[in-house]
């Protein structure tokens, strides 16, 4: 894999944990009329492949109200992976 690669997925991964924590925290803020939030419906359809990616990784007995956890979850496992990657990669090249 090359070290350009693992920068390109890592930043569409940002981008993912971005709007993720963002729906979160208009979940939270906006209250009952979130549905009706322009912004809120905005980065529910930029998650939508995420959590629809989730639901179908996660066993049924994980109820739909926790999908965005698990998500964000995965996000962050992701990322971390992500990480030591292009570190890996760096280092492979600096003593190359």
């Amino acid at each position: 894999m090359t070290y350009q690669l693992v920068v390109i997925l890592k930043g569409v991964n940002e981008v993912a944990l971005m709007a993720l924590l963002g729906q979160g925290a208009l979940f939270i803020l906006a209250g009952a009329r979130r549905e009706q939030n322009f912004v809120y419906s905005l980065l529910k359809t930029v998650t939508a492949p995420i959590m629809k990616a989730t639901r179908f990784v996660a066993p049924r007995f994980i109820v739909d109200a926790h999908i965005g956890f698990l998500a964000l979850f995965f996000l962050l496992v992701i990322e971390a992976m992500l990480i030591v990657l292009k570190v890996r990669l760096y280092f492979a090249a600096v003593a190359g």
